[in-house]
């Protein structure tokens, strides 16, 4: 399904200044073949009963332009199907949860091809190790990469999680030797794979004494990421040097996800494992709180400039969808820089400034939601040639939750906790209500792929 139209974006740069850019957008509905959606037959297979839609939107590769006109993408999935859920009473203390109602979903990714009017998925290649698939599940508690989260079915059930090869994929691009680099929320990893999915090697937060790594390779510092805000994009330069990009600030030692006045963009030499470390100055006037502000992807366009996806919900609780341009030429390598003995994330904008340290520069190049974006995350970002851009949405498989019959007081999941035996509670009693599944609408409950024409080239 396709949408063209042409409009007219005013994009305030950085400065008082503003630019006016006439971008071209054709919005393509990614359509999916039953034999491709995500199996379900669980309580709720009522309201689903086509199963899930892959959420083909947390990756975008570009695979090239056929002879006909038509485009190819490579589009990854990120954990699978997965929803809020109620806290889980452990004794004297509450875990955090998620619903998993397709447990046994392995991370994809597939070909979707733009030709004609349509935007279809094709292809799917489910990732693997040396012992076979790997699982969207949360890490095991006690190891670097756990959300310490605890996975419920649908039911509100533990499920076991007995593997350490658990990824939550959220961004994609080509290795240049016919396979991909991948990363992921929970290590965060980054991962090398062959076409077929297969994962060659594997870096994470290196593991310190006395710490259980899965991976190792990466500074140990990433392992303060924020629960499910590992990396969220990746991207390789000309030069071969892979960069990721953490999806929010850290928070060290739990103090620094609201003041931290950067988000960091990680680099990688793949053929020496030689690490750097930037600083991106996210919009943090822009938010609530620092930690509000989520990156959706990262793509190169030479060794120093990126574009980058900068989102998340506003200090005027509007959404914001934003691309900029980012430029590493000047930025400061933090490897191993701290302020008064304490990591840079404790520092104020006027300690960073004093100590020198120079942040990544920036300008906006497009803003999604003055050109119609009505989705919450753009999470798939590529380049398809010099004035080209294709973003994709994370549909979470078109599956959210509800409070049914919910208790006078309750109407939130988070007003709630469970007990692992599928029954809620509300401020200390049981009650009767429960969780039912729903189907997203209207475009949350699809992946949606745009291109933007632009009309200055980006190379």
């Amino acid at each position: 399904m396709k949408a063209t139209w042409l409009l007219t974006a005013l994009a305030a740069s950085l400065s008082v200044a503003t630019v006016k850019a006439e971008i071209q957008v054709e919005r393509y509905q990614v359509e999916i073949a039953a034999e491709n959606r995500v199996p379900y037959q669980g309580a709720f297979k009522n309201l689903f009963p086509q199963g899930f839609a892959p959420g083909l939107g947390s990756g975008l590769a570009f695979k090239g332009k056929h002879a006909d006109g038509s485009l190819s993408f490579y589009a990854l999935t990120d954990r699978g199907p997965n929803t809020d859920a109620p806290k889980l009473q452990q004794g004297q203390g509450k875990a955090a949860t998620k619903v998993f109602p397709s447990p046994d979903f392995v991370p994809t990714f597939m070909e979707v091809r733009i030709q004609g009017q349509q935007a279809l998925a094709s292809a799917p290649r489910a990732l693997q190790d040396e012992n076979g698939p790997i699982s969207g599940l949360p890490l095991p508690i006690g190891v670097i990469g756990s959300t310490n989260e605890v996975a419920l079915d649908e039911l509100l059930k533990p499920i076991a999680v007995q593997q350490s090869n658990g990824l939550d994929t959220e961004g994609m691009v080509s290795d240049g030797q016919g396979g991909f680099w991948i990363c992921d929320e929970y290590g965060p990893f980054i991962a090398q794979i062959n076409a077929e999915g297969r994962i060659l090697r594997k870096f994470g937060p290196e593991a310190a004494t006395g710490e259980q790594g899965v991976a190792g390779g990466l500074p140990n510092l990433l392992k303060w990421r924020q629960p499910n805000r590992g990396f969220e994009g990746v991207a390789m330069t000309p030069a071969g040097k892979v960069y990721a990009v953490v999806q929010s600030t850290l928070n060290i030692e739990g103090n620094t996800r609201d003041s931290a006045q950067f988000i960091r963009i990680v680099e990688l030499d793949p053929s020496t494992g030689a690490t750097r470390m930037f600083a991106y100055p996210h919009d943090i006037s822009a938010y609530k709180r620092s930690r509000d502000a989520k990156i959706g992807d990262l793509l190169a366009l030479d060794n120093q400039r990126f574009l980058l996806i900068e989102q998340g919900k506003g200090a005027d609780k509007n959404m914001r969808n934003l691309i900029y341009l980012v430029d590493l030429s000047e930025a400061t390598d933090l490897s191993n820089l701290q302020i008064e003995g304490k990591e840079l994330e404790y520092a104020s904008a006027e300690q960073l400034a004093a100590a020198g340290i120079k942040m990544a520069n920036k300008s906006l190049k497009a803003d999604l939601r003055a050109l119609g974006w009505q989705v919450e995350k753009a999470e798939g970002l590529a380049l398809v040639d010099e004035r080209t851009l294709a973003v994709a949405s994370d549909n979470d498989f078109g599956v959210g939750i509800q409070v049914q019959q919910a208790a006078k007081g309750g109407e939130d999941i988070e007003d709630y906790l469970t007990d692992g035996e599928g029954q809620l509670w509300f401020e200390g009693q049981p009650v009767q209500a429960r969780l039912s599944l729903q189907p997203l609408k209207g475009e949350d409950a699809h992946s949606m792929l745009w291109l933007l024409k632009l009309d200055q080239p980006l190379l």
